[in-house]
């Protein structure tokens, strides 16, 4: 799904951005320009972030991502 219709950043690109090290908004602002024009993807981009984060950290509490 689009949760940065600005910039058209999925909530796939975010759980990417995680697996390869991104911890913080600011992080996904820089490496994806999320928040970086409106900012009304920030709630959800931070919800995706936190739910990337807990799947990295659980690996096996959630679904792998799809090809």
């Amino acid at each position: 799904m689009y949760v940065c219709v600005c910039k058209a950043v999925t909530d796939r690109q975010i759980r990417q951005a995680a697996e390869g090290g991104a911890r913080t908004l600011s992080d996904l602002r820089r490496e994806l320009g999320v928040t970086a024009d409106c900012g009304r993807c920030a709630s959800c981009a931070h919800e995706c972030l936190k739910e990337a984060r807990r799947c990295k950290a659980h690996p096996d509490a959630c679904l792998p991502l799809a090809a």
